[in-house]
């Protein structure tokens, strides 16, 4: 221990919303705990699970046995669990691994808090500690999800949908600014419902334009939008507003009326292909991200080729895809899970394999170009940065040479070859702030 304050670590599992809730417990905790970087430093490990899908919850029991054996090991006094598993699991996860100190949902601040003792006196509300590069935060917007989709855990484990108000949005925002944050990424389970519970009718635009405002903020990233009753007014603000990253992540699932309508999303084919299509249309040189399931149950060889050559001719420019997961207490856990395991693999497969053809042919015409990039890292001979149509982790990366080249600012980078995903560019200036 150093100055008396034992050391504590936080072990984030699961999707940016996740990372929020550590950051926000993280600084809950600074005044009485040393942040420890690694479990095994650390004498109390906290473990914020993800219970979302089959591979997630395997991930993040995974993760409590390898914590519990450092504590059986002595390299750990106590460990705790947190997060979406614990939230939806808590009496069968208690029953099954004794040895886990106490399980707590998600969202327990207060509860976990008293347990490890924290004089509340000396909390520090609203503040977060950043587990992201200084220069970008993710901001949740609200919590929970009004959907019906039939194949989601999400409403049994975060409740229903909870707008944030707008002021408390806006001040954490400003704060983010004042630590040096340059890139806001807004987050919830649904971006596009955010206000309907509050003020009686939907405020992302107006919350998207206020955020703009705020000096030292110069991307601002929307992810998570849902495509029933999307707000269409958001597409003139993102193509007017400078601040507004070109880039929209819309979560289609699938394109076959049959499994839109079993899956619950509340919108068909043709309106799905009629948005996208607004999309682009208004926004020029916007970058859209969805993802995809394949495997969901009465999905047949048609309806997969039906999504596979929509991918093929729609041509997204970011792709992620997924394999159907049965979930208790879901509406699609009654449809069973006809779909073989081997032939899901088969069918992501096809799908990414598409979508590796689109990239590497919307890469190569990237070449020439100079374009903006925010620098995140530096790995080996190479700065790695980001473009506006890219968001961290899931998306793509430049490589850039250049030299005084400093992590956290902006460069024009000139564009000269391509590796797979990936552009590789030099860098031509540094760029001025919106």
């Amino acid at each position: 221990m150093r100055n008396g304050k034992k050391k504590i670590h936080i072990l984030t599992l699961g999707c940016p919303k996740n990372l929020v809730d550590s950051e926000i417990l993280m600084s809950k905790l600074k005044n009485k705990f040393q942040i420890a970087e690694k479990p095994d430093k650390a004498s109390i490990v906290i473990i914020n699970t993800c219970g979302f899908i089959e591979s997630a919850k395997q991930e993040s029991i995974d993760k409590i046995f390898e914590m519990v054996e450092l504590k059986e090991k002595g390299k750990v006094e106590s460990v705790y669990v947190m997060g979406c598993l614990s939230e939806r699991y808590k009496n069968e996860l208690e029953d099954e691994i004794p040895e886990v100190d106490k399980f707590f949902g998600v969202e327990k601040f207060d509860e976990i808090l008293n347990t490890l003792g924290v004089d509340r006196k000396y909390e520090l509300l609203g503040e977060r500690e950043l587990l992201t590069p200084r220069h970008y935060a993710y901001l949740k917007i609200s919590e929970g999800c009004d959907n019906p989709c039939s194949f989601c855990a999400i409403p049994l484990i975060r409740g229903k949908h909870i707008s944030r108000p707008i002021e408390e949005i806006i001040k954490e925002a400003k704060k983010l600014a004042w630590k040096g944050v340059k890139e806001i990424i807004i987050i919830a389970q649904d971006t596009t419902y955010y206000g309907i519970d509050i003020y009686g009718k939907r405020k992302l635009p107006e919350l998207l334009n206020q955020l703009s405002e705020i000096d030292g903020i110069e991307w601002i990233r929307l992810m998570y939008t849902f495509p029933a009753k999307f707000p269409i007014e958001i597409l003139d603000i993102m193509a007017q507003n400078p601040k507004i990253c070109k880039y929209i992540d819309i979560p289609i699932q699938h394109i076959s009326d049959k499994i839109l309508k079993s899956m619950r999303r509340g919108i068909t084919k043709r309106k799905t292909i009629e948005l996208l299509e607004k999309i682009r249309e208004t926004v020029p040189e916007v970058a859209i991200r969805t993802s995809l399931i394949v495997g969901y149950p009465g999905e047949t060889e048609k309806e997969f080729e039906e999504l596979l050559d929509f991918v093929y001719t729609f041509k997204f420019d970011r792709l992620g895809v997924f394999t159907y997961s049965q979930e208790e207490g879901t509406k699609a856990f009654e449809l069973g899970d006809p779909v073989p395991p081997e032939e899901k693999e088969r069918r992501m497969a096809l799908i990414m394999n598409a979508q590796h053809d689109i990239i590497v042919e919307k890469n190569e015409k990237m070449i020439g170009r100079k374009i903006k990039v925010l620098i995140d890292r530096k790995e080996g001979d190479f700065y790695i940065g980001r473009t506006q149509w890219d968001a961290p982790e899931i998306d793509l990366e430049v490589l850039v040479e250049g030299n005084g080249i400093k992590i956290g600012n902006f460069y024009e980078v000139e564009i000269y070859d391509i590796f797979e995903y990936d552009l590789i560019g030099k860098v031509a200036t540094e760029t001025k702030p919106v």
